[in-house]
């Protein structure tokens, strides 16, 4: 598989491989199996969700704004 990046992305891979010593190819695997554990962690969030949802688990509007408040407060 061939990935194009831009000439920024390129050059700021570049820069962050030789100030780790380590090569481009082995950051760009650890940025895409990051990305994709990253995805499936937000995809199961969302049908954890979506199955609480289709069991009647919901959150009124007044208890998700009164938890933002709080958060705000502190």
């Amino acid at each position: 598989m061939m990935v194009q990046l831009s000439v920024e992305q390129e050059a700021q891979l570049s820069q962050l491989a030789g100030e780790t010593g380590r090569s481009a190819d082995e950051l760009a695997r650890e940025a895409v199996e990051r990305y994709i554990a990253e995805e499936a962690r937000f995809r199961a969030a969302v049908q954890a969700g979506l199955d609480d949802a289709d069991c009647g688990n919901f959150v009124s509007t007044s208890e998700v704004w009164a938890a933002v408040e709080r958060e705000l407060q502190v």
